[in-house]
């Protein structure tokens, strides 16, 4: 580990807050600055990853260099939101080739997650902790391992960043520890509350206990320093030996002991033959700009499928902030939903009619639906929860990442692999149990995702880089994020701050409903409620119940690029 690389990215994560003013304002604005920058820009949401991004750029990096210290960095050090132990997805242009191409960096059923198999066990449903929780492949460290090597061959640029480099900071924050956020002392009471049911009560798995809470088992507090001394000796191992080391070496091996001494389901087996595949991005027109997302598995067709319809109505005749606004994006998003939960599963084993989904066609046919005086009652969405990071990259090249990464809830499934540092996500708990459902188990199969990360194009170039933390939140804030800045000139960090809101069931939510942030209006929710949304204003003006959103914008004149972070999360959007 390069000492002086930690402390440098370290001092970096300081100047994160410097910045210059917004362009618009918005009611109660949190008065981010907007970040501006000539060269490249990169936002996350932790300073930390930031600040080690940052400097991979200025060090040469591409964008794809960058995406990988940001986010291995964001694996260590927002342990609740993500791990290797998780997936990922991309989406990466290439200013040498002027094309986007898409990574699936999720993985697979394994061999022996079998419908029978839970059914055999009593269960009704796949549990969501637990080992049992967690039955598919790690996905990440091959979706670095990926994209590193594409972009050797491929980006335009001429970085020359070894793949060990990209993983120092990462290392050093877990070997030598990192001051523990706000954000992560929330969600680490909220995942061991001792009173609570057992999607909580995580301090029960020992490796969890031992690598997340303090000696005495109380959580960290705000400031104090954790280490991770065995995902700091995994990361060694991948920075050495690439994906075969851990998907074909001792890590793999000591994953799977580990599953085998408590009744877990990966073997050796599923961890060799993992791969990440590449595939063309979907995309849809809208507004003249072209926008891209990545194919089912993941829930990007449902994002883009919101645009599509949005494209057959006027949104700037409606005014941006009024009832209508809200009403109008909010039945899109059921239109869309509808046609995702019937349809979106590992199109190796359904073929999906995703052109016809998202034909110009189709978008009319969903945008007739919509009555404007009355919210649809019959069209129900599913419960994909999620607890995610997104990021974004631009270089001084022109490449531009936007790259999702997560293990699901909040802490995944709770299992740390012993000896390891490991925390697996519990992903394939969303697999269904009813053969008959589009999304059941099936051994070898990538299940529903709701992660999605966005890009959009104008003359063929990135325009818009935008995507958030959220799982069923994601295409609605996404809707949020692109009518804002497209349809109505917000800049990216008026954007991010405006006022969201939530149709769906939230992680940790019994409800059903609309959630609101307390900013909107009440005579906005009154209409709301008039023409039936069963409208729940929270309490807090900022939320991260809504997602930690970012987005970087990229002048198509000047080349300047304009970045911007949530305030409703810990990140930072820095550039040189």
């Amino acid at each position: 580990m390069k000492k002086s690389f930690w402390r440098k990215a370290s001092a970096l994560a300081l100047t994160a807050v410097i910045g210059l003013s917004s362009f618009s304002s918005v009611t109660e604005a949190a008065n981010r600055p907007t970040t501006m920058a000539p060269n490249a820009m990169v936002t996350t949401p932790h300073y930390l990853a930031t600040a080690a991004a940052l400097k991979t750029l200025e060090d040469g990096g591409n964008a794809v260099d960058a995406a990988i210290t940001a986010a291995s960095t964001l694996a260590v050090v927002y342990p609740h939101y993500t791990a290797i132990g998780g997936d990922n997805f991309w989406l990466i242009y290439n200013a040498k080739t002027k094309e986007v191409r898409a990574l699936n960096g999720s993985g697979r059923a394994g061999e022996k997650a079998t419908i029978e198999y839970y059914k055999e066990k009593g269960y009704e449903k796949i549990p969501s902790r637990g080992y049992e929780s967690a039955n598919t492949v790690p996905g990440v460290v091959s979706g670095w391992w990926e994209a590193y090597h594409y972009a050797q061959k491929e980006l335009a640029g001429d970085s020359k960043l070894k793949w060990e480099r990209l993983l120092d900071p990462a290392i050093g924050y877990a070997e030598n520890g990192y001051p523990v956020s706000p954000n992560q002392v929330y969600w680490t009471k909220y995942a061991t509350d001792p009173t609570d049911n057992d999607l909580k009560n995580l301090q029960r798995f020992e490796e969890f206990r031992k690598t997340f809470l303090k000696e005495n088992g109380e959580p960290y507090q705000a400031g104090e320093v954790l280490k991770q001394k065995d995902l700091a000796n995994t990361l060694k191992v991948i920075a050495k030996k690439g994906a075969d080391g851990f998907y074909k070496g001792e890590i793999a091996q000591k994953i799977v002991k580990d599953m085998e001494a408590n009744g877990g389901l990966l073997t050796l087996k599923d961890f060799e033959t993992h791969t990440s595949t590449w595939a063309d991005p979907i995309s849809v027109e809208y507004r003249g700009f072209q926008a891209y997302n990545v194919p089912p598995n993941s829930q990007g067709m449902a994002s883009l499928s919101i645009l599509n319809i949005l494209n057959n109505i006027d949104l700037r005749s409606l005014g941006e902030g009024t009832p209508d606004y809200y009403h109008v994006i909010v039945e899109a998003t059921k239109q869309a939903f509808a046609d995702r939960d019937k349809w979106l599963t590992d199109p190796e084993f359904v073929d999906i009619p995703v052109d016809k989904l998202l034909s110009k066609e189709h978008g009319k046919e969903l945008a007739a639906r919509i009555d404007m005086k009355q919210a649809a009652k019959t069209v129900e969405p599913l419960d994909p929860k999620g607890d995610t990071t997104w990021l974004a990259v631009v270089d001084k090249y022109g490449n531009a990442v936007s790259m999702i990464q997560s293990h699901y809830f909040d802490w995944g499934s709770g299992i740390v692999a012993k000896d390891t540092g490991v925390l697996l996500q519990n992903r394939g708990s969303y697999f269904s149990l009813d053969p008959n459902h589009i999304n059941h188990l099936e051994p070898g199969k990538r299940t529903f995702h709701t992660i999605n990360p966005a890009m959009m194009l104008k003359d063929n170039k990135p325009y818009l880089l935008y995507g958030t933390q959220g799982g069923e939140g994601q295409p609605q804030t996404q809707a949020a994020l692109a009518t804002r800045i497209i349809d109505f000139g917000f800049s990216v960090q008026d954007a991010i701050e405006a006022p969201r809101w939530l149709h769906g069931r939230n992680w940790g939510s019994s409800s059903n409903n609309l959630k609101v942030e307390s900013r909107i209006p009440q005579d906005v929710l009154d209409e709301l409620i008039k023409r039936g949304h069963p409208v729940e204003k929270l309490e807090a003006a900022y939320t991260d119940a809504m997602g930690q959103s970012g987005a970087i914008l990229i002048d198509p004149v000047t080349n300047i690029k304009f970045g911007g972070a949530d305030p409703r999360g810990e990140g930072a959007a820095m550039g040189y």
